[in-house]
């Protein structure tokens, strides 16, 4: 049986169709399946200033300047608290005031003899003066042969005696203002006065109660915290392996828990010369860090934890890269590696040498050139060599 024409020309045309089908059933599964770029933050190469800083091992702390817990120096009841906590204080200013009125009965007997003195010096110094005037009539009517020399010796002897209680009076006047000086004394020692300008921490004691001085190797809370706070530094423990880098007046910043995403630049100004053994196998140097520029629109508070970053190294204008860009090494002796990401949108990865570095950029000596693009995001998913990526829309680091 033969076929009608129309039979023969159909079936390549069906065919046709069904291949085609199948292609484009592939190309959007393909399509639709396919892996997308992993979309990464890159950083470009730049150049600029990378610094080597040192950091403290443990949390510093802000310090004033001058602090002094003081206590009188005599025990006593605490007649008189003349301030409170808090309260802002002046150099010499008296804090509070024992009971001290057998001192104060004490001066006034003493200025009272004083007194007394005083008037028996004028009569007996008066009566030394007119024996002194007798004694020299005497010798001219002695010269005058008007009276005998036993008659002229009498008046002289009873001159020098005069004189002589005249000179003891004077010396009475000096023990009185000695007997007043030992008084006024015992009250200053009965009277807690403000050695500098500061603010009132701590009061130890209360109206009517005793406070006695520390004695030797018996600590006891002092009356009185005063605290300098026009002045504030940081304290900060920084392991003993970093000491040699650090010297006095290097710049550095300080960062503060209290006061988030804010810096301030500091100054060392000091580095002990001792190492101390808080704990074993962690042996630090206290080093000192002031302000710069003391902060005012901060309320800084003496204990607050802060942390330095000393600059003891810098490189200006070379090749740099951030620090986190550079891939994890086992040793240290392993060469530093990155991801670069090539014109195609796929990540090469690269070997790197490196210079000067810190926590934030690392100096590239060799191995990259300036504008070339890095990768970032390390720690994501699929991010190695040879995959493809796509930059992450406004994110790439400068």
């Amino acid at each position: 049986m033969t076929l009608p024409p129309s039979s023969k020309r159909g079936f390549p045309v069906r065919r046709v169709m069904a291949v085609s089908l199948l292609i484009l059933l592939a190309l959007g599964a393909w399509f639709f399946t396919r892996p997308n770029p992993i979309s990464v933050v890159l950083a470009k190469v730049d150049r600029g200033t990378v610094e080597a800083t040192v950091s403290n091992t443990r949390a510093g702390t802000i310090k004033a300047c001058q602090r002094a817990k003081i206590a009188p120096q005599s025990g006593g009841q605490i007649a008189h608290l003349l301030v409170k906590k808090g309260q802002r204080v002046k150099a010499n200013q008296i804090l509070l005031e024992l009971w001290n009125n057998d001192l104060q009965a004490q001066e006034r007997l003493a200025q009272q003899q004083l007194g007394t003195s005083q008037m028996q010096v004028q009569q007996a110094c008066v009566q030394a003066d007119e024996a002194d005037k007798e004694a020299e009539r005497a010798r001219q009517l002695k010269e005058r042969g008007f009276i005998s020399a036993e008659g002229l010796d009498q008046k002289v002897s009873a001159a020098k005696v005069a004189r002589a209680g005249c000179e003891v009076a004077q010396s009475q006047i000096d023990q009185s203002r000695s007997r007043i000086e030992a008084a006024r004394a015992g009250l200053d020692r009965m009277v807690l006065r403000a050695p500098f300008d500061g603010v009132v921490a701590e009061i130890s004691g209360e109206l009517g109660e005793f406070a006695t001085p520390s004695p030797p190797g018996i600590p006891t809370p002092p009356a009185i915290d005063l605290i300098d706070d026009r002045c504030l530094f940081v304290s900060a423990p920084i392991d003993e392996v970093d000491a040699a880098n650090i010297k006095a007046g290097q710049r550095s910043r300080i960062t503060l828990d209290a006061i988030k995403g804010k810096s301030f630049a500091g100054k060392v100004k000091r580095v002990a010369p001792y190492v101390l053994e808080v704990e074993k196998q962690a042996r630090t140097v206290e080093v000192e860090v002031e302000f710069v520029e003391p902060p005012t629109a901060e309320n800084l508070l003496v204990g607050y934890s802060a942390d330095v970053e000393i600059m003891h190294t810098s490189h200006e204008k070379v090749l740099r890269i951030p620090t986190q860009a550079l891939l994890p090494t086992q040793t240290a002796q392993e060469a530093k590696r990155v991801l670069v990401y090539g014109a195609d949108g796929v990540l090469e990865e690269r070997s790197v040498t490196t210079g000067l570095a810190n926590w934030d950029r690392t100096e590239i000596t060799a191995g990259l050139s300036e504008g070339e693009q890095i990768v970032m995001s390390l720690d994501q998913a699929g991010v190695k060599a040879g995959a493809k990526v796509q930059p992450e829309i406004g994110r790439v680091v400068k």
